[in-house]
């Protein structure tokens, strides 16, 4: 098997190559994404995840899954208005859940923030979440989604003990890099991805602000380019 490749698609958009061959993207969010790489759209997936409902998250979910057949993943409420836009290949869950899919099994944490859409008014779409997969080769990553620094972040890492942890930085709207770096550590993971930050001038955390704060920690911090791929 191959090393999980992590290609970082600008804002909190990643696509995701498995060790088993496989093809995730996470909350692909293209169109009118400021950081998006223009030439960076992906081709081809297989599972599509889906954190929450707001449109730096959601926006190119249903376009993507058409295009790709790929099977979106996401709390009850996303799936089904996902199905109500023409998309078929869905799995709803919820939080706590765990579903098994393409040689990956995933499960659906909790999230603290907020969930909906402008679909000519606001559509409720359920509560934010967060996501732990399991790879084909056992090794564990956890995409936290747009949240806040919550206690149950101690439970993840005993229950799923991830390697990997993408967490948001920008501030304002979810963790900043004080409270990412306690979750880094109260996660135990070696390797944190941050997202959620540099996209708009509100969001203020860096990965330079980050690494200050996990200095003497033996936690890496991957910082990547938007289109840039590490392995």
């Amino acid at each position: 098997m191959s090393a999980l490749s992590i290609t970082w698609l600008g804002h909190s958009s990643f696509r995701l190559g498995t060790p088993g061959g496989k093809e995730i993207l996470i909350d692909p969010w293209y169109t009118g994404n400021p950081s998006f790489p223009a030439d960076a759209k992906p081709k081809t997936a297989d599972v599509i995840l889906i954190s929450h409902g707001h449109s730096d998250h959601i926006t190119d979910a249903a376009a993507m899954a058409k295009a790709t057949g790929a099977t979106v993943v996401g709390i009850f409420e996303v799936c089904s208005w996902l199905g109500s836009k023409g998309v078929q290949n869905l799995e709803p869950m919820n939080k706590g859940g765990t579903i098994e899919i393409h040689g990956l099994r995933i499960t659906m944490t909790e999230a603290i923030h907020s969930s909906s859409f402008d679909d000519n008014g606001i559509v409720y779409l359920g509560e934010p979440a967060g996501f732990v997969v399991r790879l084909e080769n056992g090794q564990s990553i956890y995409f936290a989604g747009d949240t806040a620094l919550f206690s149950d972040m101690k439970l993840i890492a005993e229950l799923y003990t991830p390697q990997i942890a993408f967490l948001p930085i920008g501030d304002r709207f979810t963790m900043g890099p004080d409270t990412a770096a306690m979750a880094a550590r109260w996660l135990g993971v070696k390797q944190v991805v941050p997202m959620h930050w540099g996209t708009f001038p509100l969001l203020t955390g860096t990965p330079a602000m980050l690494k200050e704060r996990l200095t003497g920690s033996a936690i890496e911090v991957l910082e990547l380019r938007p289109g840039e791929t590490a392995a």
